[in-house]
């Protein structure tokens, strides 16, 4: 049976290199990470039935982080069935290597480590060749102006604000300075990327991250684990009920 979904934002089909329209409210981003893996279903109505427009995809290969989820062909299922924005996130080695079964299988965004790729600056080109948005991520350890070069081209940058692998940690919030950095560096230059954070996102912690710049809230545990994702959702974006 087809789940009900929202409307495909129509970013989806943006021009080759135009930008994601950043919103006055910030974006809410579920993680599957945190799902039950054995009834995605749910998970998938959970998410459109909460209002928020964008599914994160964690993919994790067992090297770059220390744990495995899923591959291209779990995205290909749920984008049969889903008309969320589907933003991929590859905690992987050799991100070059599956940029284009992700794209093929339906990812809207492709979000890889700029820890993972030395040619950072030819798979953003690529990932925006193919009619998508090219993302890039960053790991604690890793200072915000390691991305100066990159920023012109990216749509998204990705602060990890736990150490990636593991889903349900704390929060880093020495994290949220490099956010700071990033939005006070797009200002500066006049860039349209959004900045998204993902790590110990949570009712409590999002108007931190929001204060600081970023657009787009990554939750796992805290959107799957809720009595009222809905009601998570309005409190993290800042909109009443009704």
């Amino acid at each position: 049976m087809k789940i009900a979904s929202p409307p495909r934002p129509s970013l989806r089909r943006a021009s080759l290199h135009g930008r994601i329209k950043r919103m006055s409210i910030p974006i809410v981003a579920p993680s599957v990470l945190s799902a039950d893996f054995a009834d995605m279903g749910s998970a998938l109505e959970a998410v459109a039935a909460s209002g928020a427009p964008w599914l994160h995809l964690d993919v994790m290969d067992g090297r770059f982080v220390p744990n495995l989820t899923f591959g291209p062909k779990m995205v290909a299922d749920l984008r049969k069935r889903s008309a969320l924005f589907f933003d991929a996130h590859l905690m992987t080695v050799e991100p070059e290597t599956l940029v284009d079964p992700f794209i093929a299988a339906g990812a809207d965004a492709v979000t890889f480590h700029l820890e993972a790729c030395v040619h950072a600056h030819r798979l953003l080109q690529r990932i925006r060749d193919a009619g998508r948005k090219a993302g890039i991520s960053i790991v604690p350890s890793t200072p915000a102006a390691a991305l100066d070069e990159l920023l012109p081209l990216v749509d998204l940058v990705l602060v990890m604000t736990v150490n990636p692998g593991f889903g349900g940690q704390s929060m880093i919030p020495a994290c949220l300075r490099k956010v700071r950095a990033l939005a006070e560096s797009r200002e500066r230059d006049g860039l349209g990327f959004l900045i998204s954070v993902d790590g110990g996102i949570n009712a409590a912690t999002a108007p931190a991250a929001v204060a600081a710049g970023a657009d787009v809230l990554v939750m796992g545990s805290a959107f799957f684990e809720a009595a009222d994702p809905a009601a998570l959702v309005r409190t993290a974006t800042g909109r009443q009920a009704g």
